[in-house]
Parts: structure tokens; C-alpha cells; sequence
């Protein structure tokens, strides 16, 4: 996603923002090729009913409300249906943060100002010493969105945030019994295991080996086949969180 310029309404007064994503993919990207030929694939849009390939400008979108049934609309009319808060990003509430629970957010964008401005420090400082949350709504691209504002490092951090509907928690399950050793035992593990939340620590893995073999296939050099490690199955749990101890 470009850096996308837009504003934030706070009242009557209009700040000047830039979009700054600060997540990025990290996912090895991938294509399909013919394996006897090795030529990549291409995918094309084809009307099984015409029996030939659609172009772009021939397609509208359809929603199925029966088997095979469709209320149709073409892109001028999802247009017009957005929501008038593309540029802007308006204000509606300040909440608690710990009213919002983390299951909410979504993706993270860094706010920042084109210019020096006067209206964007005081907003961050208000953010700052009210120890709140800005709830406000906008648009990203096409989708329409809820959004939160917080202050974080001297820079304004905004998170889409997921609708009520699209959370989905499932009830509490039934509580089971344990003993008095197996809790104080379990509590020993999480001490053993306990320090600090330091990002850097937390490699991908899987990504990293792809990468790794990426590279040795390019020397010609063949992949070594990975061994799976066998995890113990132990049934007693009092065993199983002694046995963890002695391991970790």
C-alpha cells in the first residue's frame, strides 16, 4: 500500500495526515509454472455459458441469493453506495483503552504530518494526557471502517478495528479439576520460561528455510529432508509438567 495522504476531523478542525503501513508481508512469493515445461501459468477469466474469455469491462459483481440465482450490480452502482469519508478520518468518541478488548484490532498505520503543524502536535498531545483512545471512521481504498487513534513514541498509531458482527468467541467450555500439584507445578514452568518481549528474538521460521533453500537450489545443491522430532505422549499430566521442567 502507497503512502496515502488524507486528514483527521477533530471538531471543526482539519489535520493534515500521511498513511505510513508499518507492516509488510514477509512471505516468499511464489509462482505456478507448467511442470513439464517449466512456463508459468497465466489464469483468465472464461464464461462457461459463451464459451470464451470475459474481458475486465464485460464483468459486473453478483451476489447469489439461491442456487444460481443473482441480484447484480455494476461498479458504478457499489460507488455510489460508499461511505463519504474517504479523505477524512472523523472523530466520534474518546474511550478508555482498556475498554477495548485486543481481539478489535486489525492492521496498523503510523499517522504522520506532510508539515510541521500546529494542529497535529496538539491533537497527539491531547492523545497523550488523556490517556485515551480516539474512536473515528474512514474509508481505506474501497472498505469502509471503524478506526482507533492512540498516542505511541511521539507519533499517532491507527488501528482498523474489526465490526461486532465479525467477532466470533466461542462460549466458555466446561471447567475441569486439577490438583493443587499440578497448578503449582504449571505456575513452576511459566516462571522457568518467563522473561521479556523483546520482537527481534522471534524469527519466521518457515520462511527463513524457504529462503535458505531458495538459495542452495540456485547452487545446485540438493534439500536435505527434515526430521520430525517425536514428542513424548504421556497421559499423567502431574508427569508431563515434571518431565517439561527437566527439558526446558
Amino acid at each position: 500500500m502507497a503512502n496515502i495522504h488524507s486528514a483527521i476531523s477533530f471538531g471543526l478542525v482539519n489535520i493534515p495526515i500521511v498513511y505510513n503501513p508499518i507492516i509488510k508481508n514477509n512471505d516468499t512469493s511464489f509462482n505456478q509454472l507448467h511442470k513439464k515445461c517449466g512456463t508459468r501459468i497465466r489464469y483468465q477469466k472464461y464464461c462457461e455459458h459463451c464459451k470464451k474469455i470475459v474481458k475486465e469491462a464485460d464483468l459486473i459483481k453478483g451476489y447469489e441469493y439461491e442456487k444460481g440465482e443473482y441480484v447484480t450490480f455494476t461498479k458504478e452502482e457499489l460507488s455510489n453506495m460508499q461511505v463519504d469519508s474517504k479523505d477524512t478520518i472523523e472523530i466520534i468518541s474518546f474511550v478508555p483503552e482498556n475498554e477495548i478488548d485486543p481481539f478489535y484490532y486489525e492492521k496498523s498505520y503510523i499517522l504522520t504530518s506532510p508539515k510541521k503543524s500546529k494542529a497535529y502536535s496538539l491533537f497527539l498531545e491531547v492523545l497523550n494526557k488523556s490517556k485515551k483512545i480516539a474512536v473515528a471512521k474512514t474509508s481505506i481504498g474501497s472498505k469502509f471502517y471503524y478506526v482507533l487513534l492512540r498516542f505511541y513514541e511521539g507519533n499517532i498509531l491507527m488501528s482498523t478495528m474489526y465490526f461486532e458482527e465479525e467477532v466470533n468467541i466461542p462460549e466458555a467450555t466446561i471447567e475441569s479439576k486439577f490438583t493443587k500439584k499440578e497448578l503449582d507445578l504449571a505456575m513452576e514452568l511459566v516462571n522457568h520460561l518467563s522473561g521479556h518481549f523483546e520482537p527481534e528474538n522471534y524469527q519466521d521460521d518457515y520462511q527463513n528455510q524457504i529462503k535458505e533453500a531458495i538459495n542452495e537450489k540456485m547452487e545446485g545443491k540438493p534439500i536435505k529432508k527434515k526430521v520430525k522430532k517425536e514428542r513424548p505422549s504421556m497421559k499423567d499430566l502431574v508427569t508431563s509438567l515434571q518431565k517439561s521442567l527437566e527439558v526446558s
